[in-house]
């Protein structure tokens, strides 16, 4: 008794679609399960917020910058000139 190729085609594609929908279901469980699990804890208020930035920090955010720009042009960072850096 031979299968048809159709037949195993089928039982292919028909499992593909069984495991790809309970893996969807499976997400949708656990998002069930731990969507309260972030909102019990309490987190203490930031010091600043995400928007504001130090003048150490500018300073540290654009060494890093500078550095791996220099790094991709293959240059060294004193032979990069920066005129002016903004947030977008």
């Amino acid at each position: 008794m031979e299968v048809s190729i159709v037949k195993v085609v089928g039982l292919g594609v028909g499992m593909v679609f069984v495991g790809l929908i309970a893996i969807i279901g499976i997400c949708k469980l656990l998002g069930l399960i731990f969507r309260g699990a972030g909102k019990t804890a309490v987190s203490a208020p930031p010091a600043q917020t995400a928007g504001t930035v130090t003048g150490t920090q500018r300073a540290e955010i654009i060494a890093a910058v500078s550095a791996a720009v220099a790094e991709e042009l293959g240059t060294d960072v004193s032979a990069l000139r920066i005129i002016s850096f903004k947030k977008l």
